[in-house]
């Protein structure tokens, strides 16, 4: 004796919904057949994966019960493409993970029910194909609408664009490229990415004016790229055009303000680029910010370093923060620091090196010309100190 359709559906149902490992069948598919998604960091992949849950516990309902979505049903999708709107992933490839996940609940039934009835095949046919037509019209409209709504608030989706990049929630940079021409803007690419704050001890979060203010004051030279800000509690995050970050010590100079710069990255990399900057500041001792000198990508790789979280290799580091000298030209240079760290004075080095002492300092004036750091300052010492060490 065979059991009736819905009786078959309900088992099949009940052992799918129970079984983790069609979530992550589902998770794995559209990871690799979607490319948006195969490019989210793991940050994103919870939320990928609850919704995934959600979506395959709701449609096997629908297929057992031959029910169709409900009101709640269409708020959860419409929210989900606002949110999607929002970060920038396009609506076409949701709607695609949103196939390929039905692919991937139809090879599990099958699966699981080699026998399935033709009634119960065909209703499962019938319960895909009408689901997907109404959440793809309904996510759609609702995408669509999110996205009038952020492009009519220009500084707000402005604001949130910059938020996302910080976040790491642009899938790739054709999502970047539509978002921002929906926008009707140009992103500095390569750009420069600024986290200052004020010096003050107690320093209570600031509001968004005073970051759009930092970055008139700095935003000038952008030519016809556009560039954002936004705020991280008590710190101001700016993404600017390269040629801003020449500027940027004596605008935070002028407000009493420190802050850490790291330029040349793409906008691909913005996250690792503000977490760069952010333990930066968090890790540098006081006289690493002293006489206005701002933190730059040499500094923040050397903090990481020395806090045992290396965010590049040992000679990309050197190469950093020693940029010409480590060219086989300038090895008279690397060898004049080498003898004026190593000794402790222009004097002892030059005789070390049998050089006139007005030589050497030559040469030290050299280093800090190629290097924009000095040797004379106890920080930038120790960071030449730490990157010739390391080139070794």
């Amino acid at each position: 004796m065979t059991n009736k359709p819905s009786e078959d559906r309900e088992r099949v149902r009940q052992e799918m919904v129970a079984d983790p490992r069609v979530v992550e069948a589902i998770v794995a598919a559209v990871h690799e057949q979607v490319p948006v998604y195969a490019a989210l960091d793991d940050s994103r992949l919870p939320e990928v994966r609850a919704i995934a849950a959600w979506g395959l516990e709701r449609l096997l309902g629908l297929w057992a019960t031959d029910g169709t979505l409900g009101p709640a049903d269409l708020r959860r999708f419409r929210g989900i493409a606002s949110a999607r709107a929002a970060d920038g992933r396009p609506v076409q490839a949701v709607l695609r993970a949103y196939r390929v996940a039905g692919t991937v609940l139809t090879d599990e039934i099958a699966a699981r029910a080699p026998r399935l009835a033709a009634a119960d095949a065909f209703a499962l046919a019938r319960m895909l194909l009408a689901t997907l037509d109404t959440l793809s019209e309904e996510m759609a409209t609702a995408y669509a609408a999110t996205s009038e709504d952020l492009a009519g608030d220009r500084t707000r989706a402005l604001r949130l664009l910059l938020d996302d990049l910080i976040a790491g929630r642009h899938a790739s940079v054709g999502a970047l490229t539509d978002r921002s021409a929906r926008l009707g803007i140009q992103l500095p690419d390569p750009c420069c990415l600024l986290v200052a704050e004020p010096v003050a001890a107690n320093r209570p979060d600031l509001a968004h004016e005073t970051a759009t203010g930092l970055l008139d004051a700095l935003a000038g030279s952008g030519g016809e790229m556009t560039p954002l800000a936004t705020v991280r509690g008590s710190r101001a995050v700016l993404l600017l055009p390269l040629a801003a970050s020449a500027h940027v010590g004596a605008v935070l100079g002028e407000r009493s303000w420190r802050g850490c710069v790291i330029t040349g990255e793409g906008l691909d990399r913005v996250a690792l680029a503000h977490r760069l900057a952010a333990d930066a500041l968090d890790t540098a001792p006081a006289h690493a910010h002293r006489s206005g000198h701002v933190l730059t990508d040499a500094d923040a790789h050397v903090l990481v370093l020395l806090a045992g979280r290396p965010a590049a290799a040992p000679d990309h580091i050197a190469g950093v923060v020693l940029g010409p000298l480590t060219d086989v030209a300038q090895r008279h240079l690397l060898e004049a620091l080498t003898a004026y760290i190593d000794s402790g004075s222009a004097n002892a080095a030059a005789r070390a090196l049998h050089l006139h002492p007005q030589s050497l300092r030559y040469r030290l004036r050299r280093v800090h010309e190629l290097t924009g750091r000095d040797p004379r300052d106890p920080w930038q010492r120790l960071t030449l100190d730490i990157a010739r060490t390391i080139r070794d």
